[in-house]
């Protein structure tokens, strides 16, 4: 006979289980570097999707760099709960990490989710140095479309300048397998996310690279069919023809999740993106 206990434990698991995407359970669950918790839930603007949390290296001698990281979702889709070990990983490399929500499609299109991403870094600037950061010495990170996000805050100033952010006070930008290169909008997402655009040029990252742009670590794996490495291999040489300074990295073996996934603890043997990808910001937030 099955203890009651244990019976009951089972039936809590497969509700949880049912209930939960496969990255919330694997956010739940998964092992993470230490870290703290600095702040959770904090409103950075006025609406339900702008909202942050915040995870600082439990021994920073100095004010820290900070890195805000973007997620990714396809611009429709994704939460900063879910990516509590991302933010404990980059945290735990010397960080103050800010992980925000930003509004995604149906309710925004190109460029909401981009102000929103303005408006979260204009809250790091304002707010880093009482929980231990460098206001001065930020770096935006993110994969997939929040790779997209970060890349386009950091070389397209117009978003940060309108929050009365110093867009030098951005030193490197990392994008783990972006969509950096759309033309022609050729499949759904794409449409619906920026078929709107009134300079759709202007609306891709390469299109604003510059010699003064941020440095730019930029990775990919050779695995991934979900947003091909050509989008890395365009924008890493759009960034280099301009004289800009660039890093690419495309990685063996590794698909479109895996890219992230390498953040984290159990995935990191996988590819040495974290510990690549830090040495890169690193020496770029000096």
């Amino acid at each position: 006979m099955t203890h009651p206990l244990r019976l009951g434990l089972t039936a809590a698991t497969a509700a949880l289980t049912a209930a939960c995407s496969p990255l919330t359970l694997f956010s739940t669950f998964t092992p993470k570097d230490p870290a703290t918790r600095a702040d959770v839930g904090r409103a950075y603007g006025p609406l339900s999707r702008q909202k942050l949390d915040v995870y600082a290296p439990r021994k920073a001698k100095a004010p820290a760099p900070v890195a805000v990281f973007f997620y990714g979702g396809s611009w429709d889709s994704g939460r900063r709960q879910d990516y509590r070990w991302a933010g404990q990983a980059l945290a735990a490399q010397g960080y103050l990490t800010v992980v925000p929500d930003y509004r995604i499609y149906p309710e925004v299109t190109y460029p909401g989710f981009l102000e929103d991403g303005a408006l979260a870094v204009k809250w790091a600037v304002d707010h880093a140095g009482a929980l231990g950061g460098d206001p001065g010495r930020i770096v935006l990170i993110g994969h997939s479309a929040g790779a997209y996000n970060a890349v386009m805050l950091g070389f397209d100033h117009r978003y940060l300048k309108a929050q009365g952010v110093d867009p030098r006070d951005i030193k490197a930008v990392a994008g783990l397998s972006g969509p950096y290169d759309f033309i022609p909008l050729d499949g759904p997402i794409t449409r619906r996310t920026f078929g709107g655009a009134a300079d759709l040029a202007g609306a891709q990252p390469g299109f604003h690279a510059s010699r003064t742009s941020p440095a730019a670590f930029l990775a990919t794996g050779d695995a991934d069919r979900t947003v091909y490495p050509r989008n890395t291999r365009k924008l890493a040489a759009a960034i280099r023809a301009v004289g800009g300074r660039v890093e690419e990295k495309h990685y063996a073996g590794v698909d479109h999740a895996g890219s992230v996934l390498a953040l984290s603890r159990p995935f990191r043997g996988k590819a040495p993106i974290l510990a690549d990808m830090s040495a890169f910001l690193d020496a770029a937030a000096k």
